[in-house]
Formats: C-alpha cells, sequence, structure tokens
C-alpha cells in the first residue's frame, strides 16, 4: 500500500489544475475580505463590512464547500480510473486502490481547510472591527460543519470510484445536504414515533448550525458529529463493497 500511496501522491502532486484551483479558492477570500473592507472605509454607513459578514459566507457557504468537496476528489477518482484495471493486474488489491485514493485525496482537502481557515480568521480580525466578536462562533460552527462535510466528501469518494457521473453525484449530495430535512419531514410528519427524524438529518443540522452563528449562539452539537461520523461509515462499508465486486473495464 505504501508504493501505491507514494505512486498516487506524485499523480496529484501533478495535477495543475487542482492547484490552480486551490489558489483561487485562497484568493478570492483575501479578495472578498479587501472588497469588504474597501467598501467599509469608503462608503457611508455599508452594512457588510463586518466580520459577522465576511465568516458568515463560510458557515452559509455549504454548497460552496460540496463543490469544492467534488473537484478535490475528483483529482485521483475522475478520468483517472481508466487506469485501475491496469493497477489490478499488477495485483494492487481493489482496497489499497480505494483507502490510497481517499486518503490522499482528503489529506489535500484538510490541507486547504486549514490554509482557508487561517486566512478566514487572520482578515476577519485584523479588518473589521465588530460590536460583537464571532471568531469564536465562526470557529464552533466551522467544528459542528466538519463532520457533516466529512461524511459528504465520503459520499463523493465512493460514487465517484464507482463510476456514477458527476452530474448525478451533484444531484445526490444537493438531495442529502440540502433538502433532506423537507424530504423527510413530508414523508413523517404524519407518522407519531417518527415525526421528528428530519432533525437528523444533514441539511436541517446545516441549517440549525447557520441560525446558532446569526444569533452569535453556537453550542458544539454533538448531534452533527453523531450523523457525520455514522453516514460517513455507512457510506464507506457500502462503497467498498460495491466496489470490491464491481466489474473493472
Amino acid at each position: 500500500m505504501i508504493n501505491y500511496l507514494k505512486s498516487e501522491r506524485y499523480r496529484l502532486t501533478r495535477k495543475t489544475g487542482l492547484h490552480l484551483t486551490s489558489l483561487l479558492a485562497c484568493g478570492l477570500i483575501i479578495a472578498f475580505g479587501f472588497t469588504l473592507y474597501f467598501f467599509g472605509q469608503n462608503e457611508v454607513n455599508f452594512p457588510y463590512a463586518t466580520s459577522y459578514f465576511f465568516y458568515s459566507n463560510i458557515v452559509n457557504g455549504g454548497v460552496l464547500i460540496f463543490i469544492i468537496v467534488i473537484l478535490i476528489n475528483s483529482a485521483l477518482t475522475g478520468k483517472d480510473l481508466s487506469t485501475l484495471k491496469q493497477s489490478v493486474s499488477f495485483g494492487i488489491s481493489r482496497s489499497t486502490i480505494f483507502w490510497s485514493k481517499l486518503i490522499l485525496t482528503f489529506m489535500y482537502f484538510l490541507l486547504l481547510c486549514l490554509i482557508g481557515m487561517i486566512l478566514m480568521g487572520a482578515l476577519g480580525e485584523t479588518l473589521f472591527t465588530d460590536s460583537e466578536p464571532y471568531l469564536n462562533s465562526f470557529l464552533l460552527a466551522s467544528v459542528n460543519m466538519f463532520p457533516i462535510v466529512l461524511s459528504a466528501f465520503m459520499l463523493v469518494h465512493v460514487l465517484q470510484m464507482n463510476r456514477i457521473g458527476t452530474i448525478y453525484t451533484i444531484i445526490t449530495i444537493i438531495v442529502i445536504y440540502t433538502m433532506s430535512d423537507g424530504i423527510m419531514n413530508l414523508m413523517f410528519r404524519l407518522v407519531g414515533p417518527l415525526d421528528e427524524l428530519y432533525k437528523w438529518t444533514p441539511s436541517f443540522l446545516l441549517n440549525e448550525n447557520t441560525l446558532s452563528y446569526t444569533e452569535n449562539a453556537v453550542t458544539f452539537s454533538w448531534e452533527s458529529w453523531l450523523v457525520g461520523i455514522g453516514l460517513s461509515i455507512i457510506f464507506l462499508a457500502i462503497g467498498l463493497w460495491q466496489f470490491n465486486k464491481k466489474d473493472i473495464d
């Protein structure tokens, strides 16, 4: 597995498009921060030059984060899957392929998230002054978001490894992470024991996290961690099982 990891790491480092996308994401954070700062200094009563609004674009930015998840995950699970047959013919197990690609892309994603968080915190605390401090709320809201985003990353990896088209992957992510609460509420609201099941959906937990942030009253959400880790385990178990029995053309 170590040799295969090294090989995949080398291929990942040569993904110029991926690195440019990462630089663009960081550049947009910087540009957005200084744009708000500029208008705050030059426009009378400009309401958006605050750390609250600056941070809220991450807390509310689930769709954008999921797009980044798909782009990073696709670096080793997109067109590169055409090399799977060759890898298997060399005696590399499917399990090794599955976990190696997951480990490398997830580490890259974590690194990008860390850099982004540092940029957000540094810019938010140096460019803006609010009547209320929002850095702690932003950090705690990000901690609450992490397991949900983690489960989305695992789901994308599973779908891509099993050669589910990108369009279908996007639709699946949208349904589960932005619409699942409404769907579950519609399905079970008349079923007594299950009428509050929607409160355990990813979209509901993300929305609650956002609402808590707007009120500057974020608390640690163990529900988000339970749901996020639970979904991650389920997605990986089903995905690996399906990948192991899938024909590789």
